[in-house]
C-alpha cells in the first residue's frame, strides 16, 4: 500500500512528519512493546530530529522502549562535521536531547573497514531482532536523492543486485568514497517505509521515480517496493508540482 501526503509548506512538512513518527512510536510500542525505527540522513530530516527533540514532542514517546538505527552511514569518523557523519548530525538534532538509553543507539561504525563494518552492523540486527530471515522495522526514514538513489543505493552500483544480505559495502565513484547501507529487500521487509521529500528542486526526480518508467538500476528509490508493509510519500507542495495523487 502506497500513501501520498502533500503538505502545503516547509513547517506544515516538518510539524506532520514528527506527528507521524510519534504516533507510529506509541502504535509499535502499545502493540509490541518497542519501537525500531532506522533514521536517515541529509538536510531534510535534520529539522524533522529537531522538532522531535522539543518539549512538546518529545515527551511523547517512551524513549525507554525506542531502538534507533540508521539506514546507511558514510564512511567517515562519528564525529566528523565536514563529511557529513549521518550519526553525528542525528546526535546533535535529536540523541542529545532525548533520554534515549545509550544501549539503545545502535550507530554504523563508519571510521572502521567498509565491509567489516556492514557485518557488524548485520550481525547486531540479527541479535536484536532475533530471526534469520528480512526482520520487520517499525519505521525505516528515507530520503531521495537528486539522482533517484535512496540509503546509499546509488545507481549502478552491486548493492542494487543484493538479494540475501541485510547490509553491505558500497564503494560509490561518483563520489570517491565508500559507504554502508541497508540493502532493498531489508528495506522493503518493514512495517513502514517513509520517503521524506522537499524542495523544488526534487520535483522532477520525484515525477520520475513515481510516473516514469520502471529503471531500477537508474533510479534506485523504485526498489522500495514493500512486500506487506506501507510505503508512505512525505512531501511538500514543491517537491509534489509534478505528480498525480496516488
Amino acid at each position: 500500500m502506497t500513501n501520498l501526503m502533500v503538505y502545503p509548506d516547509r513547517q506544515s512538512f516538518i510539524d506532520s512528519t514528527a506527528n507521524f513518527i510519534v504516533d507510529l512510536a506509541a502504535q509499535a510500542i502499545a502493540e509490541r512493546g518497542r519501537f525500531t525505527i532506522a533514521l536517515s540522513g541529509g538536510g531534510t530530516p535534520r529539522p524533522i530530529y529537531t522538532r522531535l527533540a522539543t518539549t512538546d514532542y518529545r515527551e511523547r514517546i517512551d524513549w525507554s522502549k525506542v531502538h534507533l538505527f540508521f539506514g546507511d552511514e558514510r564512511c567517515v569518523s562519528p564525529d566528523d562535521a565536514l563529511a557529513g557523519s549521518n550519526y553525528r548530525m542525528a546526535r546533535e538534532a535529536l540523541l542529545d536531547h532525548v533520554a534515549l538509553p545509550p544501549d539503545n543507539i545502535h550507530r554504523i561504525q563508519g571510521e572502521i573497514d567498509p565491509a567489516q563494518a556492514a557485518l557488524i552492523y548485520e550481525q547486531e540486527l540479527q541479535r536484536l531482532f532475533r530471526t534469520s530471515t528480512f526482520p520487520a522495522f517499525d519505521l525505516i526514514c528515507l530520503g531521495l536523492g537528486d539522482n533517484g538513489h535512496t540509503a546509499s543505493l546509488f545507481p549502478g552500483t552491486a548493492a542494487l543486485r543484493e538479494t540475501d544480505r541485510w547490509v553491505v559495502a558500497q564503494y560509490v565513484e561518483v563520489l570517491t568514497t565508500w559507504r554502508v547501507t541497508f540493502t532493498a529487500p531489508l528495506i522493503n521487509a518493514a512495517r513502514h517505509i517513509a520517503f521524506l521529500v522537499e524542495g523544488a528542486g526534487k520535483a522532477e526526480m520525484l515525477w520520475r521515480v513515481l510516473e516514469g518508467p520502471y529503471q531500477p538500476d537508474v533510479l534506485p528509490a523504485q526498489l522500495i517496493q514493500p512486500a506487506t508493509g506501507q510505503l508512505h510519500w512525505l512531501i511538500d507542495a514543491a517537491a509534489a508540482a509534478k505528480v498525480k495523487p496516488l
